[in-house]
């Protein structure tokens, strides 16, 4: 699918925006979003997927959780995919229907398991019966019935970073197989649970469909020893996690119409309401970090290109050693071998190592592509350093949908104790 970001008359745009323009206007470090490329990539997902009925799409909101986002995929009629109570509450102010939410997680709280009873949800994604016990007894205290179903471990490597596997057996998430089928039985059996299916989902940015279609039959055949023992299965969660293209020198990551092909594949004698959880696949390419070379410094090796965006801004190179796609906002068509850091006070704050880029200096300004998901979500205050605008565009418009910090935020004097007052 042709990037939203690309040049005209040899300046970077989104879509119809000229990126100088957002710097000049908002300022440096920004994250910059295009509405196409996300509205894009629903339409590509949804197409992919509607042989198999009416399948509930349901965005990962961990992804990015900007409201303007939300807000975008909320006016598609796409649902939500939620970890904790505070991402549930985002998707209901962006006009998520509660019949589209999905609470899944490792960790819920009574305290969350009872707001969102309370909100109401689609499903519970159960991960242990000892949470179950407790979504029972909440659910009993409400006078309610919970729906749930119950997060399948099938003890399948993904093949992603090991920091964002979930589906091996010694990782914290889901039930394993061998257990499942007891499980089901005991856990259908507690009050206040409505037990109506199974979930998985094997980690992010996954670019090989045989991991997941290794996962996929597995649970469908889960599905038919459910009904063997009479249990009625309704739906099946099929997470998320499909990946996409950072490093040009990787292959290609399948493309929605390979994975929805893939899906009704497997699917197709389930008899069940599918679930999905993109997350990544819709917003990761949709986003960039537009930045400023504050200068460039000789170095040992090659010299450094020190941007004003840093680790606290977007983290994933430190926390994944994750390849992001770096490129001049102005190229001239000369080209330089350099490494790429941030301004924070660490060795890890660095970008890029060795990287052939367009040639840069001091005042240049640069987008890190491909920094749509868990970019901004992952942000941080680190050496006091204030959070950065978010900008949305739609075709020649464009609007700051988070505004910058500022310094004086942090003169705003905390509560001191008692004997330094």
């Amino acid at each position: 699918m042709r990037s939203q970001f690309r040049l005209h008359n040899g300046v970077m745009h989104c879509e119809r925006v000229p990126l100088p323009l957002i710097a000049e206007q908002v300022g440096t470090p920004a994250y910059v979003y295009s509405t196409a490329s996300m509205r894009n990539q629903v339409l590509a997902l949804r197409e992919a997927l509607a042989p198999t009925g009416e399948p509930l799409i349901a965005y990962a909101v961990k992804a990015n959780p900007n409201a303007a986002i939300l807000t975008t995929f909320a006016a598609e009629g796409l649902g939500a995919d939620v970890v904790s109570i505070g991402e549930y509450v985002r998707a209901r102010a962006a006009g998520i229907a509660p019949e589209k939410i999905v609470f899944s997680g490792v960790g819920k709280t009574a305290d969350e398991m009872a707001a969102a009873l309370d909100g109401g949800l689609y499903q519970f994604n159960i991960e242990s019966a000892e949470e179950a016990e407790m979504l029972s007894q909440v659910a009993q205290a409400a006078d309610k019935r919970a729906p749930a179903a119950i997060r399948i471990n099938p003890d399948v490597e993904a093949g992603s970073h090991p920091k964002i596997s979930t589906g091996a057996a010694r990782n914290k998430f889901g039930i394993s197989m061998a257990e499942a089928l007891d499980i089901f039985g005991r856990l259908d059996a507690f009050p206040g649970l409505d037990l109506r299916g199974v979930a998985v989902h094997i980690g992010s940015q996954l670019t090989n469909l045989s991991v997941l279609e290794t996962a996929f039959t597995k649970i469908g055949d889960l599905v038919s020893g459910l009904r063997d023992r009479g249990h009625e299965i309704a739906t099946v969660d099929l997470g998320g996690g499909l990946g996409i293209n950072y490093d040009p020198r990787d292959a290609l990551a399948p493309s929605p119409a390979d994975y929805g092909a893939m899906i009704r594949r497997v699917s197709a004698c389930w008899g069940v309401r599918l679930i999905v959880e993109p997350g990544r696949l819709l917003v990761g390419s949709a986003g960039v970090l537009l930045t400023r070379v504050i200068r460039v410094k000789a170095g040992a090796v090659h010299p450094f290109v020190v941007l004003d965006a840093g680790m606290n801004d977007l983290m994933r190179p430190a926390l994944y050693d994750a390849w992001h796609a770096i490129n001049a906002v102005n190229p001239t068509g000369q080209q330089m071998t350099a490494d790429i850091v941030g301004p924070v006070c660490e060795t890890g704050d660095t970008f890029a190592l060795g990287r052939i880029i367009d040639q840069v200096d001091a005042g240049s300004l640069v987008v890190i592509g491909q920094a749509g998901a868990y970019a901004a979500t992952m942000a941080s205050s680190y050496n006091s350093r204030p959070l950065i605008s978010e900008v949305m565009i739609n075709g020649e418009d464009w609007a700051i949908v988070r505004e910058r910090e500022t310094i004086q935020s942090y003169l705003v004097t905390p509560p001191l104790p008692p004997w330094l007052r």
